[in-house]
């Protein structure tokens, strides 16, 4: 019974939050249950929220089961804060905290057929560089787990996106935070040299193009391509808001030129192009809206909005999603 939608789409008449909206504290802003008066949207895109979960009519049997629950996904993002404020001050990292998240977040992904991901545009903007690492870490272990990594090496993959960003702790400088990242990371006696390397060489590609020091093919350790990819989709689907199909056909486009076809697969394999709750168009002309994922990580459950009837994409190969649909908020 809950759907994503824009803050420009939310209709006070007929919608509640489904979960809680966060101020840039952590704290809980709005409840879940509650309506959003249209003055309080205004305060809502101020701090830089564009998205939130509701329930209403049309989200009726979605109960978005595969994300991570809020408050989970909070406390890793809190964790991260707190991490960067660390290094900020130039203190030590507090790794035993870390290790303990990155454990949590683990054990959600391995009893989880996929992790649909909050968006960190559903969080005020002080809060979403921290977000965004802990989105990249969800696909980065889904990824992992596709391709078959043992419980090591997700461990390693995961600590080294959940840190990938940290050299920003301490430089503004875009091309130099990959290695200021990996000198503080390599510094840390009980973590391993394969996360570290992760902040290093997440920005390099396979054709030598990216940065920092413009690495070519196997050079680049194959969790730093991981995470280049998880890196690269979450920005789009936050950042330019850019629909996950999109995403994924962006992603899809550069399998073998920046990223491994390897990794491109198993991303396919495990990221829905549409998530539950997405409104669309199928090729029979009618709208409908994605309901689950049952067989087909691709091919998802739509619910036909005039008729109530489901329907299997991954059962019926001739129906197709042509195109998203928006509906207004004064509906």
């Amino acid at each position: 019974m809950v759907r994503l939608i824009k803050v420009s789409d939310y209709n006070h008449h007929n919608m509640q939050l489904a979960k809680p909206i966060y101020d840039r504290k952590g704290r809980i802003l709005l409840g879940a249950g509650n309506t959003i008066h249209p003055k309080y949207l205004e305060k809502l895109k101020e701090m830089g929220i564009s998205h939130f979960l509701v329930e209403d009519a049309e989200s009726n049997g979605i109960t978005l089961e595969e994300m991570l629950d809020m408050p989970t996904w909070m406390d890793a993002i809190l964790g991260l804060q707190n991490v960067y404020n660390q290094v900020a001050a130039r203190k030590p990292l507090p790794l035993a905290a870390v290790q303990k998240t990155i454990g949590q977040l683990i054990s959600e992904v391995k009893r989880r057929k996929t992790v649909l991901l909050v968006p960190s545009t559903s969080i005020a903007s002080e809060l979403r560089p921290y977000a965004h690492a802990v989105n990249v870490v969800l696909l980065s272990l889904q990824v992992g787990k596709a391709m078959n990594y043992n419980d090591l090496q997700l461990r390693d993959l995961a600590l080294g996106a959940y840190l990938h960003d940290i050299g920003k702790a301490i430089t503004p400088e875009k091309t130099k935070h990959p290695e200021a990242g990996f000198n503080i990371l390599r510094s840390i006696h009980d973590l391993s040299l394969r996360s570290a390397h992760v902040s290093f060489q997440h920005h390099e590609t396979l054709d030598g193009q990216g940065y920092p020091r413009g690495l070519k093919g196997t050079a680049i350790h194959e969790y730093a391509q991981i995470c280049g990819a998880a890196n690269m989709y979450e920005n789009l689907i936050s950042l330019r808001e850019t629909p996950p199909h999109e995403a994924l056909e962006a992603l899809m486009a550069l399998s073998g030129t920046k990223y491994l076809e390897s990794v491109v697969k198993a991303f396919v394999d495990r990221i829905p192009s549409y998530p539950p709750g997405t409104m669309v168009q199928l090729n029979n002309g009618e709208p409908g809206i994605v309901i689950r994922i049952d067989t087909h990580m691709q091919r998802p459950v739509v619910r036909i909005l005039a008729s109530g009837q489901e329907i299997s994409l991954a059962d019926n190969p001739s129906i197709m999603i042509t195109e998203l649909v928006f509906l207004s908020s004064t509906i």
